[in-house]
């Protein structure tokens, strides 16, 4: 008797109100996606001023704003290091993650700052390349060296994305070094070397070479050979093509830097001193601003 009455209060219970309590649950429920979604976008806010918006994520989309320093956005989506942003006045965009994610100031904020860049150490590890004319000093050595110095500028001078095809004294197989530029979409790839001759001491002089005519590689030789030319201390042997296999092969405009002489007694004199390597460190990031104007005009 007392089952048969306890199991009647529940059902006059049910019946009178379950309409409410379904829609409580289905409010409930649809509360608790929303909130999922809410913590599942990421908020972050601007750090440094000036970062360009754009309509997609890459250097040579077309801007559509400018953020400002201490602006909050919503992450919505990412893609090759850029983030999809909604702003507070609901627009949304696409901008460099690494410059959002940073927090130091920029000197020098342009093109390059939101562009990806290659840099490419010649040789490596077993693979010593050209020897100075001592027999003591390997070109594998400067190169990472240079590339180094290249590298610190590029990323604290202008914030930009630099990966390099090694970071040590290790060897990289020629075909998969362009690869890791194809990888993260880079906008320009820069292979840097140091010439030789079969006798030492009978050459001199630094040459800018390209290997495709049909991605814009021998505009961007050009543009490093010219933003060097004025300020190196040797002479410039011009623009020319070669079928180099990190050129050849390469899906990103690409160039390669024979800086000097590394078996000619006058050259070396310069490419072991780190004033040298600082002054085309310094010269690399106009050649690059330049040509990616000029990439930029192109598109537009």
């Amino acid at each position: 008797m007392v089952f048969r009455r306890g199991w009647e209060i529940l059902r006059q219970f049910l019946v009178r109100f379950w309409i409410p309590l379904s829609i409580t649950v289905g409010m409930l429920a649809v509360a608790i996606s929303f909130t999922v979604v809410l913590m599942a976008r990421q908020q972050i806010t601007v750090h440094i001023p000036n970062i360009t918006v754009r309509q997609g994520p890459d250097v040579l989309r077309p801007a559509e704003g400018m953020l400002k320093s201490g602006e909050h956005l919503d992450i919505l989506d990412r893609e090759n290091g850029w983030y999809k942003i909604q702003r507070e006045d609901e627009t949304t965009g696409w901008v460099a993650g690494w410059l959002l994610e940073r927090k130091q100031p920029i000197k020098h904020m342009n093109l390059l700052s939101e562009a990806t860049i290659e840099l490419d150490p010649g040789h490596g590890g077993s693979d010593n390349g050209a020897t100075s004319s001592d027999g003591q000093h390997y070109e594998k050595d400067y190169t990472l060296a240079l590339t180094n110095r290249v590298k610190n500028e590029l990323q604290q001078q202008y914030g930009t994305r630099v990966v390099m095809s090694r970071d040590t004294d290790e060897v990289v197989g020629l075909l998969k070094i362009p690869k890791v530029g194809e990888a993260k979409r880079a906008n320009a790839f820069i292979s840097f070397h140091f010439d030789a001759t079969e006798k030492k001491d009978t050459g001199s002089g630094f040459t800018a070479y390209y290997g495709r005519e049909d991605n814009t590689s021998q505009e961007l030789a050009q543009y490093l050979n010219s933003a060097m030319a004025p300020q190196m201390p040797m002479q410039n042997l011009g623009v020319k093509q070669a079928d180099y296999i990190v050129l050849k092969y390469n899906q990103v405009p690409a160039a390669l830097l024979e800086n000097g002489y590394i078996n000619s007694t006058k050259d070396f004199k310069y490419i072991q001193k780190a004033s040298y390597q600082n002054q085309i460190a310094r010269l690399i990031p106009t050649g690059l601003e330049q040509y990616l104007n000029y990439r930029s005009r192109q598109v537009q």
